[in-house]
C-alpha cells in the first residue's frame, strides 16, 4: 500500500477514535473498516492476522459496552424500561439538538422515567447519575478498544 493509503487509513482510524467518544460518527464500524480494507489491498499473512485479530478485539470492546454497564444499572436498580426510555429520547435528542442530544436526551430521559417511577427527586436524581456512569464506562470501553485495534493495525503496517 503507498504511503498514502496507510496515511489515509490512520486518519480515519483517528476519526473513528474520536467517534467513539462522540455520537455522531460510528467510531467502531469506522476503525474495523479501515483495517479491514487495508488487509484487502496489503493481501499477506500479517495483514489479514492484525485485521482479524483488530476486529475481535472492536467485537469484544461491543459486547463489553453492553453487558458491563447493564449489570453495573440493574445492580443500581434502574428497570430496563427506565432504561429504554432514556435511548428513546437520546436518540430523538440526537436529531433535535446536534452532537450533545443524544447523551442530554438520554440523560432527561432517564430521570423523567425514574422521576415518574419514584415520584422524588433525590432517588431519581441518583440512579441517573449511576446511568451517566454507566454510559461513561461504555463510552471508555469503547475509546480503549479502538485504540487497542488502531495500536494493533499500526504495529502490522510498520512491520510490513
Amino acid at each position: 500500500m503507498p504511503p498514502w493509503g496507510e496515511a489515509l487509513v490512520a486518519l480515519v482510524c483517528l476519526v473513528g477514535i474520536v467517534g467513539t467518544v462522540l455520537p455522531v460518527l460510528p467510531g467502531d464500524w469506522l476503525v474495523g473498516g479501515a483495517i479491514l480494507v487495508w488487509a484487502v489491498v496489503e493481501r499477506s499473512a500479517l495483514s489479514w492476522s492484525a485485521a482479524v485479530l483488530a476486529i475481535l478485539v472492536l467485537v469484544a470492546g461491543h459486547v463489553l459496552t453492553i453487558l458491563v454497564p447493564g449489570r453495573r444499572m440493574k445492580q443500581a436498580g434502574i428497570p430496563t424500561l427506565v432504561l429504554v426510555l432514556g435511548g428513546v429520547v437520546g436518540i430523538v435528542g440526537f436529531f433535535v439538538v446536534p452532537v450533545v442530544g443524544l447523551p442530554l436526551g438520554f440523560v432527561l430521559g432517564v430521570y423523567a422515567g425514574e422521576w415518574l417511577r419514584l415520584r422524588a427527586h433525590s432517588p431519581a436524581w441518583a440512579s441517573t447519575v449511576e446511568a451517566m456512569k454507566g454510559t461513561g464506562l461504555a463510552v471508555l470501553i469503547s475509546f480503549a478498544a479502538a485504540v487497542r485495534a488502531t495500536s494493533l493495525w499500526a504495529l502490522a503496517a510498520v512491520t510490513t
